[in-house]
């Protein structure tokens, strides 16, 4: 997108092992930085923040501006148990963009002022809205496969709404990321359930595959503003999703989308069951859900990105 604007964008790494990655990353910084006036950081809070640390680091040492882009949800518990390492990185960047007000509030609250709110954009006009009905729910997920996405519980809704509505269907894209797909695999097959697993998909074919499905779940553990939820919306898929993270200031329950506990197996079924005899709630969600996510096109967002760099 940047690209579009007239920027000259340069990327790093492909590498796939941690060590080369992390060389790899290091190396374009210093080999380019007569050539950039920013570098833009990708800032996860597990181990991938090993890989945003080093690079502001050496940032700082080449005297080069760098804005972290707060990706991880999992964010604010790295605030609490790194709070030397965060402050070293975040107190220095030039901006710390959060894509959600849920990270937003957590780095303000943590003292770092130079943190903004830019949400995650979307083309919107690749999105075309369809208008849907709830008869039978088919259930669509896509995430990566790994645990703190919580797999495994798209799988026991499924099994919990087969037992009623015994014509369901359920979906789950994308790539495994821990172990996790051939585990919802096993575990899908235990109950003997027909659950289809496509792997990893390009955003064009998930999009078309979509209009297969009417409702869109999200069972996370942790998250911060995804952009498959975003897309969903967009696309006129009613969302059900755990309440984590910064999907309660994505999603207003019962508004744009529906919320359930983390974990509550119970509540997501109930949720399913109510957009299916509820028409009236199933189109206002969905129509909600399109506006909302209207106001994150690219061509409004990167006014907002123009000011900062």
């Amino acid at each position: 997108m940047f690209e579009g604007e007239g920027y000259n964008v340069h990327y790093a790494s492909s590498k796939k092992n941690v060590f080369l990655r992390m060389v790899d990353m290091l190396l374009h910084v210093i080999k380019l930085r007569n050539k950039i006036d920013f570098i833009l950081i990708d800032t996860y809070s597990t181990s991938n923040f090993w890989y945003a640390f080093l690079v502001g680091c050496l940032s700082k040492m080449i005297n080069k501006r760098y804005i972290t882009m707060l990706r991880g949800g999992d964010l604010p518990n790295r605030l609490v148990k790194s709070p030397r390492l965060c402050k070293i990185l975040f107190s220095d960047a030039y901006k710390n963009v959060a894509p959600s007000r849920y990270l937003l509030h957590h780095f303000k609250l943590n003292g770092f002022t130079n943190t903004i709110y830019i949400p995650n954009t979307l083309e919107i006009n690749h999105y075309n809205y369809k208008e849907r009905e709830v008869v039978v729910p088919h259930l669509l997920w896509v995430r990566s496969f790994a645990r703190i996405y919580n797999p495994n519980m798209a799988v026991e809704v499924f099994k919990a709404i087969k037992n009623k509505y015994p014509e369901a269907t359920l979906c789950m894209v994308g790539p495994d990321k821990d172990g996790s797909l051939e585990g919802a695999k096993l575990f899908a097959k235990s109950f003997n359930l027909d659950v289809i697993f496509t792997g990893k998909l390009s955003k064009k074919d998930w999009i078309t595959l979509s209009e297969k499905y009417n409702l869109f779940i999200n069972t996370t553990h942790f998250d911060n503003t995804p952009v498959s939820v975003m897309e969903a919306m967009a696309l006129g898929l009613p969302v059900i999703s755990t309440n984590v993270g910064g999907i309660p200031f994505l999603i207003d329950d019962g508004i744009d989308g529906l919320l359930v506990e983390d974990g509550s197996v119970d509540q997501m079924v109930s949720a399913i069951e109510r957009l299916c005899y509820d028409h009236a709630l199933f189109q206002l969600i969905t129509k909600n859900a399109r506006t909302k996510v209207e106001g994150f096109d690219w061509k409004i967002v990167k006014e907002t990105w123009k000011n900062v760099l």
